[in-house]
């Protein structure tokens, strides 16, 4: 099987981007990620989705659980508020998918167990994502949620898309890991 139709198998909720090129640039920044990082889309299923804590969740678990999360507030605000406060779906699902696409940078697996890499102990995944998803072409309002949903964006506004983002990413860490 392609790696990009691997990435797909293991993160369906790609495909729920309508954008075709979206869609497109957002496989091929996970694609990237993984080959930069020296990872099969296998691990993935894998790898914890942090190493703050020991959990038995998966990186993947975590990035379609947070993008689950993001659509039902996007569909429970659009049918709520009619109108009122609308979310752009598109660069939310990206954006949720992408939101932890650096820790492909930021971690390694040694004997079987995983740890920091030496450039995620210089270089934050949500920095590395952001250089990763520019890489890509992936349009600004979606790297801002990348950059914007860990700590790092605490300092900043955050679009509405952003805070969804964030607060998905807050609730899954800190209802799991916390």
């Amino acid at each position: 099987m392609e790696v990009n139709d691997e990435i797909r198998r293991i993160l369906p909720e790609i495909d729920w981007i309508e954008d075709t090129s979206l869609r497109n640039k957002v496989i091929a920044t996970w694609a990237d990620g993984l080959r930069r990082g020296e990872w099969t889309p296998d691990d993935i299923t894998r790898m914890p989705f942090t190493l703050a804590k020991v959990v038995d969740i998966s990186f993947a678990q975590h990035v379609r659980s947070v993008t689950r999360i993001c659509l039902a507030a996007a569909e429970t605000f659009a049918e709520i508020y009619q109108g009122k406060l609308s979310l752009d779906r598109d660069v939310l699902l990206a954006g949720a998918l992408l939101h932890d696409v650096g820790k492909l940078l930021e971690m390694e697996e040694v004997d079987g167990t995983f740890r920091k890499s030496a450039a995620g102990k210089l270089v934050r995944h949500p920095f590395s994502g952001v250089a990763l998803a520019d890489e890509h072409g992936i349009p600004p309002a979606v790297q801002h949620i990348i950059g914007t949903h860990s700590k790092e964006g605490d300092p900043y506004p955050r679009t509405p898309e952003a805070v969804v983002v964030h607060l998905a990413d807050f609730m899954n860490f800190d209802t799991i890991a916390g």
